[in-house]
């Protein structure tokens, strides 16, 4: 039965922002017309749909309002003008109860608050649509900041992706785009953010690695601050960090009161965000200035600080590899390396014709270079490129859409800092230095460091293996799999001893030619 009232609650606000038009104008039966008719009722929209759509999702309560964030972020989907207006979707959401946020806390941790820190301010700093933040300070004097759940987050949650589930049926169904938006599965994303985001101890494993990889003992501590995790007091419903104190990015004037360089933050921004990428495959997905701080303490003035790990994107060497031959290739124009790469890749059917990708690249790619290179936007160039990609029926794969939609949010605030930042300047050295690391000879050594553990245990193995082959020529399967496993092992021996034979050869080239002009070391 509230299923039922929801539902019923849900259709009335969407006549209210007129999304009948949004919705059944995009169907061919001749019902839907007449049921549209019908809804108008005589009114015309004096709103943009997108502006509509953003404000019935902010009516209709939290869990719509984290859909419509979601939704922003598929640009490959949705059209620019709804996904543009979505993308302004903030959680404004009032703070629950402190009792409430009390009790969680007894809860999962065992005791109350008053009890377990030394000092607990009761009224919450920040409240958003899945959990709210409070300050405090442990016995030992550290100060943390608290960030526990909503109570009753889950049934709500399943009861609303109950009925977006059906919705997204409906819409797969009727609509005729509806099999290539895909709705059902943008409804599963959805799901598994959400979900993600409701077990805090994902997210604290998330602020641990991030804090891991830009940590005091890196060096990379100068750029990027992460809050310590202080684990005995995290559960899956409360997560508590080091306190962070510094200024939202977006405040740029007062920025410039405590003597940061803009211009050089900006470019650090862009920097951060690729090392994430391209170094580590872990990258922090909700980038926005809402979530980046800047320290406003003498000793870390200027360094940024990161908050609210709950979206994270992560990347295999293949996407990584993939993805800075992109850029390399666009930024060189050679049109026809980016279409081999979408062919190499396998997300093109192998039939695709080559000239033919490459021609629909460049007619992507060009137009981008009649601008300055400080307007171009390497978001816009990927998002383009998934879009013609689309067209020859590529699977575009979510880590790189949420790559995209990070991308996004990482030029605007770097131009929002600085509008002469030129993204191109400051990303094309990190990208070549990259790609130089991974096929030069140190890439060659970093890969022979990784394998060696495995050839240290199989080599040792090789004369016992001959030997129980020789004296048991009919021995079963298990002997086979071994014998196969080593054939493999001697052709990659083989190939590495030929690899290093030819770097010795055109060592000792040159130390001959040396010698021989009468130079030395």
């Amino acid at each position: 039965m509230l299923t039922l009232f929801r539902l019923v609650y849900i259709l009335w606000i969407c006549l209210r922002y007129r999304l009948d038009e949004l919705v059944l104008s995009g169907l061919q039966h001749p019902w839907a017309h007449r049921l549209l008719r019908l809804a108008r009722l005589g009114r015309v929209p004096q709103q943009p749909r997108g502006t509509r759509l953003r404000l019935a999702l902010e009516t209709l309560g939290p869990i719509y309002v984290k859909f419509g964030q979601v939704l922003s972020t598929r640009r490959d989907l949705v059209p620019a003008d709804i996904a543009d207006e979505l993308a302004r979707l903030q959680d404004r959401v009032p703070p629950f109860p402190s009792d409430q946020a009390a009790a969680i806390i007894q809860a999962s941790l065992g005791a109350a608050p008053q009890a377990l820190f030394a000092q607990f301010e009761r009224d919450p700093v920040a409240s958003a649509s899945i959990a709210q933040v409070h300050f405090a300070v442990l016995h030992d004097g550290r100060e943390v900041a608290v960030k526990v759940l909503r109570p009753g987050m889950q049934e709500a949650i399943e009861r609303d992706l109950t009925l977006l589930r059906s919705l997204a049926g409906l819409v797969e169904r009727l609509a005729p785009d509806g099999r290539r938006l895909k709705p059902r599965e943008v409804v599963a994303e959805f799901d598994k953010y959400l979900h993600d985001e409701l077990d805090l101890i994902r997210e604290a494993a998330n602020c641990s690695q991030l804090r891991r990889n830009f940590g005091p003992d890196t060096d990379r501590a100068n750029l990027l601050m992460v809050p310590e995790v202080v684990w005995e007091y995290c559960t899956s419903q409360v997560f508590t960090m080091q306190r962070m104190h510094g200024v939202p990015v977006s405040r740029v004037p007062r920025l410039r009161e405590l003597g940061v360089d803009i211009s050089l933050l900006a470019r650090q921004g862009v920097e951060i965000f690729f090392m994430q990428v391209f170094t580590d495959g872990f990258f922090h997905a909700d980038m926005h200035p809402g979530n980046i701080y800047v320290s406003d303490a003498p000793d870390t003035l200027g360094r940024y600080i990161a908050l609210d790990f709950g979206i994270v994107g992560s990347l295999s060497e293949f996407d990584k590899n993939y993805l800075a031959q992109n850029f390399l290739a666009f930024f060189r124009r050679d049109y026809r390396r980016v279409a081999q790469l979408h062919i190499e890749s396998g997300w093109v059917p192998p039939s695709t014709r080559e000239e033919e990708l490459e021609g629909a690249v460049r007619a992507v790619c060009e137009p981008y270079f009649d601008r300055p290179l400080a307007e171009i936007s390497l978001g816009q160039v990927l998002l383009r490129l998934f879009q013609t990609s689309r067209r020859f029926n590529v699977e575009i794969q979510p880590q790189l859409v949420l790559l995209q939609k990070t991308l996004l949010n990482v030029e605007g605030m770097g131009r929002e800092l600085d509008p002469n930042l030129d993204l191109w300047q400051t990303a094309k050295p990190f990208l070549e230095r990259w790609m130089h690391q991974r096929v030069g000879l140190r890439g060659l050594r970093q890969r022979l460091d990784q394998e060696a553990s495995q050839w240290a245990q199989i080599l040792p193995q090789i004369p016992r293996l001959v030997y129980a082959r020789l004296n048991h020529p009919d021995s079963g399967s298990a002997t086979r799999d071994e014998l196969e496993r080593l054939r493999r092992v001697q052709e990659s021996t083989n190939r590495l001893l030929g690899v290093l034979c030819g770097i010795l050869a055109v060592g000792l080239g040159v130390a001959v030619w040396a010698l021989t002009h009468g130079g030395g070391f």
